[in-house]
């Protein structure tokens, strides 16, 4: 069994942080360090956290998501493991986050800025603006009844279109259309 090891509590609040998920019998032999209020375990190792839990997204003052393995795991109560320098710091006053448009998988996310992979070409923005942005991707991506009003050959290329400069820009939904 691996000695205890405990973060700081404060370690946590105010975080924004992507854990990848793990099969269960990766804690089998940690030993459970919190369960929380709302039944969410961790354990903690000198490397980083696993949190065994039904739930993500925001928690209390936190941001944390589960990358989903492949393929996706049935059971609704999922552990999810991040590295210690995998927790950025989270607040609604600076540009922290960034967008992220999956077209193979027609999905969007948000990053943050403090991510290794950013390489610096999509717009920093708060949280309350990315999460407004990331509301027109998806709308962009789900619905069609939008592209009525344009005259088009494919649909892919034109959402791609629109949704790179929602992404890449600081312009308006209303000033790109505007634009086409």
């Amino acid at each position: 069994m691996e000695k205890s090891f405990r973060p700081n509590p404060n370690s946590f609040k105010n975080t924004f942080c992507v854990f990848r998920e793990e099969k269960k019998e990766a804690v089998a032999k940690l030993l459970l360090q919190y369960e929380s209020k709302s039944g969410s375990c961790y354990y903690y190792t000198e490397k980083g956290m696993y949190r065994l839990s039904n739930h993500w997204g925001r928690l209390a003052n936190s941001k944390w998501r589960l990358e989903p393995l492949e393929p996706e795991s049935p059971s609704k109560t999922k552990l999810g493991f991040a590295n210690w320098n995998d927790f950025f710091p989270d607040n609604a006053i600076e540009k922290l986050y960034y967008i992220q448009a999956n077209y193979n998988q027609n999905a969007v996310n948000y990053q943050h800025k403090n991510n290794p992979d950013y390489d610096k070409k999509a717009i920093l923005r708060t949280s309350f603006e990315t999460a407004k942005r990331i509301k027109q991707i998806r709308n962009l991506l789900n619905l069609t009844s939008w592209a009525k009003h344009f005259d088009y050959e494919d649909l892919a290329v034109l959402r791609q279109k629109i949704i790179n400069e929602l992404i890449f820009t600081n312009k308006t939904l209303e000033e790109i259309k505007r634009e086409l």
